[in-house]
Parts: structure tokens; C-alpha cells; sequence
């Protein structure tokens, strides 16, 4: 035992310990490093900088895009609907190109009769009952009232 208690005191053996405690140290302290590394690698930095640049770039022309197909589907509607009044207008004008039609809304619109015909006009009684001061006509020049006559006769085609 007297060797093993000298080898124990003994330089070579202490720098060995010592060395090997050392080197279990170092190695504890790079396993807790390697635990407490983050995952966020270069790599990884550097594919979220580039998706972000790519949503960045894209975004401006994707709006535009949606934008403009907006505006699409509008114009196509609009047009739609312009054709639509065309079909009624060209309706309209067939319509008054036949003389029986045109005969028929003359009659009734400018009250026309035909010679030895006798023309009447039924009076609605509610609207009757108010007099011309109530309704405003009164107060104003003949050719207001006329106006407003060929007015309400114009919406009435419409």
C-alpha cells in the first residue's frame, strides 16, 4: 500500500486527475452548449429572408392583380347592362315605327281624336279637389306649367 499512497501523491498521477477533470468540464459545458443552442441556424435565417423578400416583392403585383380582375368583372357588367338597354331601345323604336302604336300613344298621350269622334277626359276627383294655388301653379309663369306638362309627359315614356 505504501506504493499505491505515494502514487497517489505523486505529480503525474495529480496532472492526470486533474487533467481528466478538465476534460470533463470542458465536455459538460459543450453538451449544455449544444443544449442550449437555438435551432435558428444560417440556413434557416437565411430561407426566412429570402420567403420575406419574396412576399414583399409579390404583394404590390398580386393587389394589382385582384384589382384589375375587380375591374373586369365590373366593365363586363356594365357592358352587359348597356346591351340590355340597347335591346330595349331598338325594342322601343320597332315599336314606334309601326303606325298603329304610334296612332295609339299619340291618342293617348296628346288626347287626339279622329274627325266625328268625341274625345273625354275623366277628371280623378282627388286630385281635383285641390286648386291651383295649392298645387303652386298660381305663382308661377304659364310657361313653367307648360314645361312641367311636357316634362311629366316625357317620363311618362320612360
Amino acid at each position: 500500500m505504501a506504493v499505491k499512497d505515494r502514487d497517489r501523491f505523486s505529480t503525474t498521477t495529480r496532472l492526470r486527475l486533474l487533467g481528466e477533470q478538465t476534460a470533463a468540464r470542458v465536455y459538460r459545458s459543450q453538451t449544455r452548449r449544444q443544449a442550449r443552442r437555438s435551432r435558428l441556424t444560417g440556413r434557416a435565417a437565411l430561407l426566412a429572408l429570402v420567403l420575406c423578400s419574396l412576399v414583399v416583392a409579390l404583394a404590390y403585383p398580386m393587389r394589382q392583380y385582384v384589382t384589375q380582375r375587380a375591374d373586369i368583372a365590373d366593365l363586363q357588367r356594365e357592358k352587359r347592362q348597356a346591351q340590355q338597354r340597347v335591346e330595349q331601345l331598338r325594342d322601343l323604336k320597332a315599336r314606334w315605327q309601326d303606325d298603329a302604336y304610334a296612332e295609339q300613344q299619340i291618342r293617348q298621350r296628346l288626347h287626339y281624336v279622329k274627325p266625328g269622334e268625341t274625345g273625354y277626359v275623366v277628371v280623378d276627383p282627388g286630385p281635383a279637389e285641390r286648386s291651383r294655388a295649392e298645387r303652386g301653379t298660381a305663382r308661377r309663369p304659364w310657361y313653367a306649367n307648360v314645361w312641367d306638362g311636357v316634362d311629366k309627359s316625357d317620363a311618362s315614356d320612360q
